[in-house]
């Protein structure tokens, strides 16, 4: 791409904590980045919002229910043809859940680079997805999460085939380092209260259970080529350090970095370029201590779920991801406790028999896994 071309990017779920570092980003650099598309699943105040600055932008109101033909919000419909249109060059896929997948795989299709936010899309489908990138699918993928951002960085100029380890960090979330805390009595607010990080409900809640770090096993597993055996995870509170890849001659890499997703994002949409993200410079001085601890798994059990479904393959961690994402829904809404959640993905998984291979069989999975919840285990843990 030459200088003087700006990258046309489309944020699909821009009133999200993503999509708005997202647009934090791009405002920083208008002769890089031109906004085109923002699109949202319901907040239709914030979208009207976003657009009033950003001039000529198209938006996208997801549910039907926010939806009304007398505005210039278009409707889901209209979603997929833009994206897929020469007037997108980038799709920041943001969008929470596993509804992002159809335009992950359709940017992809259409050649698009696709800096992929959302975890779900790999979790539920990574081996599909992959095989678009690698079989001749003229889009680029590119990862946002901050610790496959991390590796990712880490990899530049590296051969994959002398990396002996990946190792994602973990900050513990709110819970971690309570051990007098009993799990079936935290609240949902207990729950939001994130140490570190500022995310969306279900990501919070998932970094409370420690959900987060399994599905990013998962993902590391499909975006790099590494085997689940050769990816660790450690906990370390001060989220410092986003993640580690070590090489076969012993070398580590880190990347290091206040917590902030303004930098992964920056890198998404510039690479192979650094821009200024609008996150402080990181001083060790203040940093002080880096530490590290072991997984708990037995406390936190999600992990040894997310590395058994992954190991599966096939339809398994889309099982895993869906009960995940209604269990956690039901907690937010006060419905079932925040120990049942995990209880609730374990007891779907135990309950899941394969139907079939491919990509249709994971969409049929996803879908059995969320209605097996909601008209089974709900009953019995409530």
């Amino acid at each position: 791409m030459e200088d003087s071309k700006s990258t046309k990017i489309a944020v699909l779920g821009s009133t999200g904590s993503i999509g708005v570092s997202a647009l934090d980003v791009i405002r920083r650099h208008p002769d890089r980045f031109e906004l085109v598309l923002i699109a949202a699943h319901a907040n239709r105040k914030k979208l009207t919002e976003q657009a009033a600055e950003f001039k000529g932008v198209k938006k996208v109101l997801l549910s039907e229910h926010s939806y009304d033909p007398a505005d210039d919000i278009l409707p889901e419909e209209a979603l997929e043809e833009i994206v897929c249109s020469p007037d997108v060059d980038l799709v920041l896929v943001a969008l929470s859940g596993s509804s992002a997948l159809r335009y992950c795989l359709s940017a992809l299709r259409a050649g698009k680079i696709v800096a992929l936010a959302t975890k779900e899309v790999l979790v539920m489908a990574g081996e599909y997805v992959v095989q678009e990138c690698k079989g001749g699918c003229p889009g680029q993928l590119r990862p946002v999460d901050s610790e496959h951002s991390a590796i990712w960085q880490s990899l530049w100029g590296e051969k994959v085939e002398n990396v002996s380890r990946l190792v994602i960090t973990a900050s513990g979330g709110p819970f971690y380092f309570r051990p007098e805390l009993d799990l079936n009595k935290v609240t949902v607010d207990q729950a939001l209260a994130h140490p570190r990080w500022r995310m969306g409900p279900k990501v919070t809640i998932d970094a409370a259970t420690l959900m987060n770090k399994g599905l990013e096993v998962i993902e590391a597993h499909h975006l790099f080529g590494v085997e689940y055996k050769n990816i660790d995870v450690i906990v370390h509170p001060q989220s410092i350090i986003h993640s580690m890849v070590e090489f076969k001659d012993g070398c580590v890499k880190a990347q290091l970095a206040w917590p902030d997703m303004k930098l992964p994002i920056a890198i998404s949409l510039a690479y192979p370029d650094r821009l200024e993200s609008g996150i402080p410079q990181l001083d060790f001085r203040e940093v002080g201590k880096l530490e590290f601890h072991e997984l708990d798994t037995s406390r936190f059990p999600a992990v040894r779920l997310a590395y058994e479904a992954g190991m599966r393959g096939g339809t398994w961690p889309a099982v895993l991801n869906a009960a995940n994402e209604v269990a956690v829904r039901l907690f937010l809404q006060g419905g079932i406790s925040f120990k049942s959640i995990i209880e609730i993905v374990e007891a779907t998984l135990s309950a899941h028999v394969p139907q079939g291979s491919g990509l249709d069989a994971v969409l049929e999975a996803d879908t059995w896994a969320r209605s097996y919840v909601e008209r089974t285990l709900v009953k019995q843990v409530t």
